[in-house]
């Protein structure tokens, strides 16, 4: 009876301005890391381990104890050991009876064991209560304070009151806890920090195998073809013409790749005539990697201004200009000023800057220090209305500069249309569709159906 009350007093809430001891088992890189931290933020820190002696590595504030003295000392114990160690705690349970138990252990492989270390433990100890937590955190950025990458604490457990005292903790060390459910979520949680950029892996095959070959269909155009049948050699084409015609045609091309999945999602609740029913799974895993598809489109986009921002400095573009000179002077004649070309040229100029302006807001939006400050309608509004934009900026950008090769018999060398007009094939067919969604007897049932109206209710089921 006694020890049950004593548990149930230091689970319950601390309202004096004294943090609670906390108990650290493990004198690793990350229990002294954790411990360290604590200690910054005003916790009594106890060591359990097998060696009581104090060590130079061990916070100079922190007590070192056997595990059972030092467990009797906290109501919250962090396990910082590996999975395979944690039969030590069994001869240990009737001290860990009720006590709040945080596992912060990771594995070496995705899916190590049939069940996650947490719930191993929970096993091992049914009196205690598991939390899982701190296993995203790296004992580096403990150490060094650099914990912007990784402020997010991702924690779990079966017993309320006990995750939201592992909460507290997590939010008085300066980190921001987000609450994961049951225990149950501890398999998610150790296999989060093992995954490698998760959600990049098929933006960047995709943009990686687009992006060679189109530098393969450059070379062949703008090289080879030019070597075999005017015998010029324009190989130094490879260093920025090429990149520079491969870079505008990529961003455009993921740009509407970012807004075709939404296409595809409303023709198919169209088709079914609800909204109750899975998209099919490639387009599930496409729309989730949308944000990433956008920032890799960003990224091409400005490689192309700082390419065309070279461009003057080159030596063929010195060579050609004087060249045109040259050949003024010699024919005594002075080329009047085109003002189409001048239109055009100043508009695709004017096109492309407000379309690269809108391109820069849209990532700026998608960082999660800016997302959070806006509400679900502002965010909705920039990634969606002034992201079309964008698009239609973009898109007439490349229209202006590369319309004129749609007509031009040159422009098809071997039959092969120009890159530009290969670039406008998506964007253009994103743009039509969308603008045909818009009409008010399409919009409306759409609206409808997204809004929870069912043509065929047997498919909610």
């Amino acid at each position: 009876m006694n020890k049950n009350s004593s548990n149930t007093m230091a689970l319950a809430p601390n309202t004096s301005n004294k943090r609670e001891t906390v108990c650290i088992f493990g004198t690793g890189d990350f229990g002294r890391a954790l411990g360290h931290k604590m200690i910054q933020s005003g916790y009594p820190v106890v060591y359990g381990s097998r060696s009581t002696q104090i060590s130079n590595l061990i916070p100079k504030d922190a007590e070192v104890l056997g595990h059972a003295e030092a467990a009797q000392k906290a109501a919250i114990i962090i396990i910082a050991v590996q999975r395979q160690h944690y039969n030590f705690l069994t001869p240990l349970a009737e001290v860990l009876h009720g006590k709040v138990l945080v596992d912060i252990s990771n594995n070496v492989k995705l899916n190590q064991y049939p069940d996650s270390n947490a719930e191993h433990l929970a096993q091992l100890l049914p009196g205690s209560k598991v939390v899982k937590a701190f296993n995203t955190v790296s004992a580096w950025a403990l150490q060094s304070g650099t914990l912007d990458a990784s402020r997010q604490v991702f924690v779990c457990g079966d017993d309320v009151e006990a995750k939201q005292m592992v909460m507290n903790i997590v939010r008085a060390l300066g980190l921001t806890p987000l609450d994961k459910g049951s225990l149950l979520a501890a398999q998610e949680i150790e296999n989060y920090p093992l995954q490698l950029f998760p959600m990049w892996k098929f933006p960047i095959f995709l943009s990686l195998g687009l992006t060679a070959f189109f530098l393969l269909y450059c070379v062949v155009l703008d090289i080879v073809y030019t070597y075999i049948y005017e015998n010029n050699n324009f190989s130094f084409f490879i260093a920025i013409t090429i990149p520079n015609r491969v870079c505008p045609v990529m961003a455009l091309i993921l740009l509407a790749l970012v807004y075709l999945p939404g296409i595809f999602a409303a023709i198919i609740q169209l088709y079914r005539g609800t909204k109750y029913r899975r998209f099919p799974d490639w387009l599930d895993k496409w729309m989730l990697c949308r944000k990433q598809l956008g920032l890799i489109a960003l990224a091409f986009a400005s490689l192309h201004v700082l390419f065309t921002l070279v461009t003057p400095l080159r030596a063929f573009a010195s060579w050609r200009t004087s060249k045109g000179i040259i050949s003024q002077a010699l024919n005594n004649k002075t080329e009047p000023l085109n003002h189409t070309n001048a239109w055009l040229s100043d508009s695709y100029l004017a096109l492309g800057i407000l379309g690269f302006f809108l391109f820069v807001l849209l990532g700026i939006t998608s960082l999660p220090s800016v997302s959070n400050n806006v509400n679900w309608r502002e965010f909705r509004f920039v990634q969606s209305k002034l992201g079309y934009l964008a698009l239609i900026l973009c898109t007439a950008h490349t229209l202006v500069y590369g319309g004129k090769w749609f007509l031009s018999p040159t422009a098809y060398k071997w039959y092969l249309p120009n890159i530009y007009i290969l670039s406008l094939i998506v964007p253009c067919a994103v743009l039509v569709v969308k603008f045909v969604l818009i009409f008010p007897c399409i919009d409306k049932p759409l609206t409808q159906i997204r809004q929870g109206w069912e043509r065929n209710p047997k498919y909610s089921e």
